[in-house]
């Protein structure tokens, strides 16, 4: 069965790409894989945790509506979110990954970087970015 990964925050922009994955995988009968990423550690909050649960929640009845297979999964591994999904990929032999992307300045590029192009270059498989 092919599969897909999309990486859902609850954003806009993470919206999107769930929805694209959701057509997507509609057309060609593939598994969706959903994925929230925390970076964990004695910084993460309860709170954070709580809405990622709810963000997968989301997730998983919003591929449901269309009979759209899936899986979730909360990662806090000490990763980026970048990171995170491209192991994931790697791990479990991903056929393409949806993710959402935010315009972001220059400067916060450099603050915090950017998951989204960590994702393009190092995936083992296609990506769709999604505005």
């Amino acid at each position: 069965m092919i599969k897909f990964l999309v990486g859902y925050n609850g954003s806009r922009e993470a919206k999107a790409a769930l929805t694209l994955a959701r057509e997507h995988a509609a057309v060609f009968q593939a598994r969706v894989i959903v994925i929230a990423s925390s970076y964990g550690g004695p910084g993460e909050r309860l709170r954070d945790i709580g809405t990622a649960a709810e963000n997968l929640q989301f997730a998983e009845k919003f591929l449901a509506e269309r009979s759209v297979s899936c899986e979730c999964h909360q990662l806090v591994r000490g990763l980026s979110p970048g990171e995170d999904l491209v192991e994931f990929a790697e791990e479990n032999q991903i056929d393409q990954i949806f993710v959402g992307i935010e315009k972001k300045s220059r400067a916060q590029k450099i603050i915090v970087g950017s998951n989204a192009q960590y994702i393009i270059l190092k995936a083992p498989c296609p990506v769709v970015t999604v505005k």
